[in-house]
Protein backbone atom coordinates (compact mmCIF):
# COMPACT_ATOMS: atom_id res chain seq x y z
CA UNK A 1 0.00 0.00 0.00
CA UNK A 2 1.22 3.45 -0.79
CA UNK A 3 0.13 7.03 -0.08
CA UNK A 4 -0.43 9.00 -3.27
CA UNK A 5 1.34 12.39 -3.43
CA UNK A 6 -0.89 15.40 -2.77
CA UNK A 7 -3.42 13.41 -0.69
CA UNK A 8 -4.32 15.70 2.25
CA UNK A 9 -5.78 12.89 4.31
CA UNK A 10 -2.89 10.50 3.83
CA UNK A 11 -5.15 7.57 3.01
CA UNK A 12 -3.22 4.71 1.55
CA UNK A 13 -4.32 3.24 -1.75
CA UNK A 14 -4.00 -0.46 -2.39
CA UNK A 15 -1.16 -1.63 -4.58
CA UNK A 16 -2.18 -2.96 -7.96
CA UNK A 17 -3.17 -6.61 -7.86
CA UNK A 18 -0.27 -8.95 -8.50
CA UNK A 19 -0.47 -10.63 -11.85
CA UNK A 20 -2.11 -14.02 -11.55
CA UNK A 21 -0.34 -16.88 -13.29
CA UNK A 22 -2.05 -18.02 -16.44
CA UNK A 23 -2.67 -21.77 -16.36
CA UNK A 24 -0.73 -23.78 -18.90
CA UNK A 25 -2.83 -24.75 -21.89
CA UNK A 26 -4.05 -28.31 -21.83
CA UNK A 27 -2.88 -30.14 -24.93
CA UNK A 28 -5.63 -31.28 -27.22
CA UNK A 29 -6.23 -35.02 -27.16
CA UNK A 30 -4.50 -36.77 -30.02
CA UNK A 31 -7.43 -39.00 -30.83
CA UNK A 32 -9.47 -41.71 -29.20
CA UNK A 33 -7.94 -44.10 -26.68
CA UNK A 34 -6.86 -47.27 -28.47
CA UNK A 35 -5.59 -49.30 -25.51
CA UNK A 36 -5.92 -48.84 -21.75
CA UNK A 37 -3.48 -50.72 -19.51
CA UNK A 38 -4.45 -49.97 -15.91
CA UNK A 39 -4.19 -46.16 -15.65
CA UNK A 40 -2.06 -45.87 -18.82
CA UNK A 41 -4.04 -44.89 -21.91
CA UNK A 42 -2.62 -45.03 -25.42
CA UNK A 43 -3.83 -43.00 -28.40
CA UNK A 44 -2.46 -43.08 -31.94
CA UNK A 45 0.43 -40.75 -31.05
CA UNK A 46 0.48 -40.24 -27.27
CA UNK A 47 0.78 -42.25 -24.06
CA UNK A 48 -1.42 -40.66 -21.38
CA UNK A 49 -0.38 -41.29 -17.76
CA UNK A 50 -1.36 -39.68 -14.46
CA UNK A 51 2.02 -37.91 -14.32
CA UNK A 52 1.96 -36.52 -17.86
CA UNK A 53 1.82 -37.38 -21.52
CA UNK A 54 4.61 -39.15 -23.43
CA UNK A 55 5.02 -39.47 -27.18
CA UNK A 56 4.17 -42.99 -28.35
CA UNK A 57 6.81 -43.08 -31.07
CA UNK A 58 10.05 -44.44 -29.65
CA UNK A 59 8.56 -45.36 -26.27
CA UNK A 60 9.86 -48.51 -24.62
CA UNK A 61 7.62 -50.95 -22.75
CA UNK A 62 8.64 -53.48 -20.11
CA UNK A 63 6.46 -56.07 -18.35
CA UNK A 64 7.69 -57.55 -15.08
CA UNK A 65 5.82 -60.39 -13.39
CA UNK A 66 5.68 -60.32 -9.59
CA UNK A 67 3.26 -63.15 -8.92
CA UNK A 68 3.19 -66.64 -7.52
CA UNK A 69 0.81 -69.59 -7.55
CA UNK A 70 -0.62 -70.53 -4.19
CA UNK A 71 -2.13 -73.93 -3.43
CA UNK A 72 -4.78 -73.97 -0.73
CA UNK A 73 -7.80 -75.84 0.54
CA UNK A 74 -10.99 -74.20 -0.74
CA UNK A 75 -13.51 -72.84 1.76
CA UNK A 76 -16.25 -75.24 0.61
CA UNK A 77 -14.00 -78.23 1.42
CA UNK A 78 -13.30 -76.89 4.92
CA UNK A 79 -17.01 -76.39 5.61
CA UNK A 80 -17.91 -79.83 4.25
CA UNK A 81 -15.16 -81.46 6.34
CA UNK A 82 -16.33 -79.71 9.51
CA UNK A 83 -19.97 -80.66 8.86
CA UNK A 84 -18.92 -84.23 8.09
CA UNK A 85 -16.96 -84.49 11.35
CA UNK A 86 -20.01 -83.33 13.27
CA UNK A 87 -22.27 -85.89 11.55
CA UNK A 88 -19.94 -88.80 10.91
CA UNK A 89 -16.47 -89.60 12.05
CA UNK A 90 -13.40 -89.93 9.89
CA UNK A 91 -14.08 -89.97 6.15
CA UNK A 92 -14.83 -86.28 5.77
CA UNK A 93 -11.24 -85.39 6.71
CA UNK A 94 -10.21 -86.48 3.22
CA UNK A 95 -11.94 -83.35 1.93
CA UNK A 96 -9.11 -81.34 3.47
CA UNK A 97 -6.77 -82.91 0.90
CA UNK A 98 -8.59 -81.09 -1.91
CA UNK A 99 -6.40 -78.25 -3.20
CA UNK A 100 -6.90 -75.41 -5.67
CA UNK A 101 -4.35 -73.15 -7.31
CA UNK A 102 -4.67 -69.38 -7.22
CA UNK A 103 -2.40 -66.76 -8.75
CA UNK A 104 -1.51 -63.82 -6.52
CA UNK A 105 0.65 -60.78 -6.92
CA UNK A 106 1.00 -58.09 -9.56
CA UNK A 107 2.34 -57.33 -13.00
CA UNK A 108 4.33 -54.10 -13.40
CA UNK A 109 4.11 -52.33 -16.76
CA UNK A 110 6.84 -49.71 -17.26
CA UNK A 111 6.70 -47.18 -20.09
CA UNK A 112 9.80 -45.10 -20.81
CA UNK A 113 10.04 -42.24 -23.28
CA UNK A 114 13.22 -40.21 -23.19
CA UNK A 115 14.07 -39.24 -19.61
CA UNK A 116 10.50 -39.84 -18.36
CA UNK A 117 9.15 -43.08 -16.99
CA UNK A 118 5.92 -44.39 -15.47
CA UNK A 119 5.16 -47.72 -13.79
CA UNK A 120 1.65 -49.15 -13.50
CA UNK A 121 0.97 -51.93 -11.00
CA UNK A 122 -1.78 -54.33 -12.09
CA UNK A 123 -3.10 -56.87 -9.54
CA UNK A 124 -3.26 -60.48 -10.72
CA UNK A 125 -6.06 -62.86 -9.76
CA UNK A 126 -5.66 -65.52 -12.51
CA UNK A 127 -2.93 -66.57 -14.90
CA UNK A 128 -5.17 -65.40 -17.76
CA UNK A 129 -4.79 -61.82 -16.46
CA UNK A 130 -1.03 -62.04 -17.00
CA UNK A 131 -1.46 -63.24 -20.59
CA UNK A 132 -3.96 -60.43 -21.31
CA UNK A 133 -1.56 -57.74 -20.02
CA UNK A 134 1.29 -59.18 -22.09
CA UNK A 135 -0.90 -59.17 -25.22
CA UNK A 136 -1.89 -55.54 -24.66
CA UNK A 137 1.72 -54.45 -24.13
CA UNK A 138 2.86 -56.35 -27.24
CA UNK A 139 0.18 -54.54 -29.25
CA UNK A 140 1.32 -51.15 -27.91
CA UNK A 141 4.95 -52.07 -28.69
CA UNK A 142 3.94 -52.68 -32.31
CA UNK A 143 2.19 -49.28 -32.39
CA UNK A 144 5.26 -47.55 -30.93
CA UNK A 145 7.49 -49.11 -33.58
CA UNK A 146 5.44 -47.63 -36.45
Amino acid sequence: MSIPPGDPWGTPTPDPAPSTPVPAPVPAPSGPVIVAIAEIEVTSSTVLTPVGDFPLAGSQWLVTDHWFTERRTPVWAKIAAFAGICLTAGLSLFLLLVKESAARGAVHVTVTSGPRQYVARIPVRREDDIAAVNQQVNYVRSLAAL
